[in-house]
C-alpha cells in the first residue's frame, strides 16, 4: 500500500483526532483524493516569478534564532524551505498542499517556515553557527530539487528532510511525524511503514516498460563495473503517481530514449525478490528499500558503473525534471560536477 500513510493513536486531544480521522478518512481512498493537479502538469520553468506565502516568517536568516523563537511560541520546529520564484513544483507546494486548510493549518501551528532561495546571496547564519550565502547553504544541503524542506524538531535537530514536491497525503504524515516526535525513535520510512497495519489494500501490477531487465537481479559492480549507468525503478501495484509517471514523462520519445542509455530494472517495493545490490549486498526489494530509506513511489535510483549512487528521484515527477536528471547521468556530468545544482548552473538547464 506504501502510499497511505497515517498512524492510529490513542493519546490525542480533540484537535489532533479530529485532524486525524479527516486524513485516514482521505488515505482510505489513496492517492486519488488528491488533485489530479499534484501528479499531472508541466513542469517547465514558470513564466510569472512566485512569491512565498506572506506567512512564511520575515526572517534574519540565523536559524539558531529562527528556532528558539518558534519553540518561546509553543511551536513543535521549524522547516527551512528552499525554493526558486519560477519553479512550478514549488508553485504546487504553495498552491495545492497550502491550499488546503487543514494543511495551512496544521503547519501554521506548529511550525514556522524560513524560505530561502537557492541562487541567494544574503547571509545565512546555520544551526551550528556557521555564516555563508543562502546559495551556498543550498549546495551544502544537497537541494538538488526544489522545493526542499529540512524540518529541525523540538531537540533542534535535523528530524526530515523532504527534496522534491511531495502530494498532499504524504505531506501530512511528514508534518505529524515531525509535530509528534516520531523522529526521535524511527525513521520516516519506519513511520510509514507501521502505518500499513491500519489499511490494508489489494496488490495490483506494476507498469511494465520493455527496457526493463529480466530477473534476476544481480547489480553487483563492485567487483567488475557495469557497461553504463543503472536506473533502478522502486514501484508498487495500485498507485496513482506511478500510473502517472509511465502514462505521461515516460512516453516521451526523448525520455524514452535516454533511458536506452541506462540498465534499468524494476523492483516491487514490497516484495521480498532477491536481489544482489550494486554494492554486492544480497538481500530482498523490500529490504533494500528500507535500506536506501525511501518512503515514495514510483522513486528512481540511479548508480555509476562502478556501483556508487549518484541521484535519486523519489518525489513527484515529469518531464523536465526527469529529462534533466537523465541528460546529467548520460552524458557523464557527475564525473565532474558530482553536485547535481552546480552542473545545472554550468550546463545552463
Amino acid at each position: 500500500m506504501g502510499e497511505h500513510s497515517f498512524l492510529f493513536r490513542t493519546d490525542y486531544g480533540l484537535k489532533q483526532l479530529t485532524w486525524l480521522i479527516c486524513l485516514l478518512f482521505s488515505l482510505s481512498a489513496g492517492a486519488v483524493t488528491d488533485p489530479d493537479e499534484a501528479f499531472e502538469f508541466r513542469d517547465f520553468p514558470l513564466t510569472e516569478p512566485l512569491d512565498h506565502p506572506d506567512w512564511f516568517k520575515e526572517s534574519f536568516l540565523d536559524l539558531r534564532e529562527d528556532f528558539e523563537e518558534a519553540i518561546d511560541a509553543g511551536r513543535k520546529g521549524i522547516i527551512v524551505y528552499f525554493g526558486q520564484r519560477r519553479c512550478a513544483y514549488c508553485k504546487l507546494l504553495m498552491k495545492v498542499n497550502f491550499g488546503m486548510e487543514d494543511i495551512n493549518t496544521y503547519t501554521r501551528l506548529n511550525f514556522d517556515i524560513i524560505p530561502v532561495d537557492i541562487w541567494g546571496v544574503d547571509e545565512l547564519t546555520d544551526m551550528q553557527g556557521q555564516t555563508l550565502t543562502e546559495r551556498e547553504f543550498s549546495v551544502r544541503e544537497n537541494t538538488n530539487f526544489t522545493p526542499s524542506l529540512i524540518f529541525y524538531g523540538s531537540n533542534g535537530k535535523e528530524a526530515l528532510r523532504l527534496r522534491g514536491y511531495y502530494p498532499p497525503y504524504k505531506f501530512r504524515a511528514a508534518l505529524e511525524y515531525v509535530a509528534d516526535n516520531h523522529y526521535q525513535k524511527e525513521t520516516f520510512s519506519e513511520y510509514l511503514e507501521r502505518a500499513e497495519g491500519a489499511l490494508a489494500f489489494e496488490p495490483g501490477e506494476l507498469n511494465d516498460e520493455d527496457f526493463f531487465s529480466p530477473p534476476p537481479y544481480a547489480l553487483d559492480r563492485s567487483h567488475r563495473p557495469g557497461e553504463q549507468p543503472l536506473a533502478v525503478f522502486f514501484e508498487q501495484g495500485s498507485c496513482h503517481a506511478c500510473d502517472v509517471l509511465h502514462s505521461q514523462p515516460m512516453e516521451e520519445s526523448t525520455i524514452r530514449d535516454l533511458f536506452g542509455q541506462f540498465e534499468n530494472i524494476q523492483l516491487d517495493y514490497h516484495a521480498e525478490t532477491p536481489v544482489i545490490t550494486p554494492s554486492g549486498d544480497r538481500t530482498t526489494a523490500r529490504d533494500w528499500a528500507r535500506t536506501l530509506n525511501l518512503f515514495y513511489t514510483p522513486s528512481v535510483v540511479f548508480f555509476d558503473e562502478q556501483g556508487r549512487e549518484i541521484i535519486r528521484v523519489d518525489s513527484v515527477v515529469q518531464f523536465y525534471r526527469l529529462r534533466n536528471v537523465l541528460n546529467y547521468i548520460s552524458s557523464r556530468g557527475y564525473q565532474t560536477e558530482p553536485n547535481y545544482q552546480k552542473w545545472r548552473v554550468k550546463s545552463g538547464f
